[in-house]
C-alpha cells in the first residue's frame, strides 16, 4: 500500500509529472468572456485528465437568491465527484490556465471537506510534457456525500451585521477596478464593492514569475489588510470563484478558517436593497 500523499495549495509541474499516477487531475478552464473551457480541454490537456465545468459541476444553477455560482447540493456534488472518479480517498490537482483562479474553486470546495487538493502552481503553462486530446472517461467511484461546513460558508445576512464590526475583516478578491467601481465588468449588477470590505485582488498573490507567493510574503501582504488582527476572515469576488484563490493564499500564509461568501458580488450586487460603497474609502 502506498504512503499518504499530503498536499499543499500548489505544486508543482515537476511534482506533479512524478505523482501522475498517484492523484486524480481535474482541467478546470473557464472563461469570463464566454469562451468555452470544454472545448479548450478537448484541444489538449494533461493526460488523463478529467474536465470539471464550473457553471454546470461545480456550482448549482443561478438565481437571485444564490448568485452566478451557488455552492452545489452535498448530494449532487458528490454525484459529480464520483463521474469524475473523484473518490473518498482521493487526492486531487487541478489546472487551469490562469494563474490557478478557477481551479481554486475546486481545491477549495475539496480541502474544506478533507479531501487533499491542490493547484498546478502556474498552471497548465508550465506543463513540459505531453498532452492529450478529447474527452477522458473514468469509470465512475463512490463518493460519499460531505455537506459544507458552516463555520467556513458566509451568508449574505451574517456579511451585511458583521461587515463593518471589529475583528471582522472582509476582503474582495476581484480586480481593483471592479472594487472602486470605476472599472466594473459586464456581470456586475452594480459598480463597487461591500461597505467595510478592503481590496484584496486574487492577482497579488502571485509573483513575478507567475506562481504563488512564498508563505512570508503573503503573511505580509494579508497582515497589511488587516489579517492579524481579525477574528474571522470572509473572502468574496464575483460569483465565489476567485475568492477560493484568496482563500487558499490565506491558508498558505498561515490563515485557517478562512470563510467564503458564495453568493459575491453577483448576489450582493444584484440585490438594490443592500448598501453598496465605491472608491477606496479613508484609511484602506
Amino acid at each position: 500500500m502506498s504512503e499518504p500523499l499530503p498536499l499543499p495549495v500548489a505544486v508543482s509541474a515537476d511534482w506533479l509529472s512524478a505523482n501522475l499516477d498517484r492523484v486524480v487531475v481535474v482541467d478546470s478552464r473557464w472563461y469570463l468572456d464566454g469562451r468555452s473551457g470544454h472545448d479548450a480541454y478537448l484541444a489538449g490537456h494533461l493526460p488523463g485528465a478529467v474536465f470539471a465545468d464550473v457553471d454546470t459541476d461545480l456550482a448549482a444553477p443561478a438565481s437571485p437568491e444564490g448568485g452566478r455560482h451557488p455552492l452545489p447540493a452535498a448530494a449532487d456534488f458528490a454525484r459529480t465527484l464520483g463521474r469524475l472518479g473523484i473518490g473518498d480517498h482521493s487526492r486531487v490537482i487541478v489546472y487551469d490556465d490562469a494563474g490557478g483562479s478557477i481551479a481554486a474553486r475546486l481545491v477549495w470546495m475539496l480541502r474544506v471537506l478533507g479531501t487533499p487538493a491542490a493547484f498546478l502552481d502556474g498552471g497548465l503553462q508550465t506543463w513540459s510534457g505531453d498532452l492529450e486530446k478529447g474527452e477522458h472517461t473514468p469509470g465512475p467511484v463512490h463518493r460519499t456525500p460531505q455537506h459544507w461546513p458552516a463555520d467556513r460558508v458566509v451568508h449574505t445576512d451574517t456579511v451585511l451585521a458583521t461587515s463593518r464590526e471589529p475583528g471582522q475583516l472582509v476582503l474582495d478578491a476581484r480586480a481593483h477596478g471592479r472594487y472602486t467601481g470605476e472599472h466594473p465588468a459586464p456581470v456586475d449588477a452594480r459598480p463597487g464593492h461591500i461597505p467595510g470590505a478592503r481590496s484584496a485582488e486574487w492577482t497579488g498573490n502571485l509573483g513575478p514569475d507567475g506562481l504563488l507567493a512564498a508563505p512570508e510574503t503573503l503573511r505580509e501582504r494579508f497582515a497589511a489588510l488587516g489579517a492579524e488582527d481579525s477574528v474571522t476572515i470572509t473572502v468574496y469576488c464575483g460569483s465565489g470563484v476567485t475568492a477560493c484563490h484568496d482563500l487558499l493564499a490565506l491558508e498558505h500564509a498561515g490563515h485557517r478558517g478562512a470563510r467564503l461568501y458564495p453568493g459575491s458580488w453577483s448576489l450582493w450586487g444584484g440585490d438594490d436593497s443592500l448598501p453598496v460603497e465605491t472608491g477606496v474609502p479613508a484609511g484602506r
